[in-house]
């Protein structure tokens, strides 16, 4: 079992960052890839980006591309989704997931943490 716990939401205003983190505990040495997804009020959960736990490779969707960043800390087994220039549509709830075998879905879910833009 993986827990994911996140942290670092908030309300910021456009063209403003904000930094989420989210915390593993339990099987860490067993994570494959650690992702950040959101879902915004009426819409369906989208992925944003995510990393490799060993190699930290990362990949994001386009909408965020240029604009987050994923790095991972290893001492203190967390994630972090750097968010810089925000613009509205970026509202949302913003959850960790991850998974344990490359190729599968996302078993492994935080709670999430709301990050809301606006002026």
């Amino acid at each position: 079992q993986v827990q994911l716990v996140e942290s670092g939401g908030g309300l910021v205003q456009p063209g403003g960052s904000l930094r989420l983190t989210c915390a593993a505990s339990g099987r860490i040495f067993s994570i494959n890839v650690m992702a950040w997804y959101r879902q915004a009020p009426g819409n369906e959960r989208e992925f944003v980006g995510g990393i490799y736990w060993s190699g930290g490779g990362t990949y994001y969707a386009e909408s965020v591309k240029g604009r987050f960043t994923i790095s991972r800390d290893y001492p203190k087994n967390t994630v972090a989704l750097e968010m810089n220039s925000l613009k509205l549509e970026d509202t949302a709830v913003y959850y960790c997931a991850a998974n344990l075998v490359p190729g599968t879905s996302f078993d492994y879910w935080g709670q999430g943490t709301q990050v809301t833009v606006s002026s």
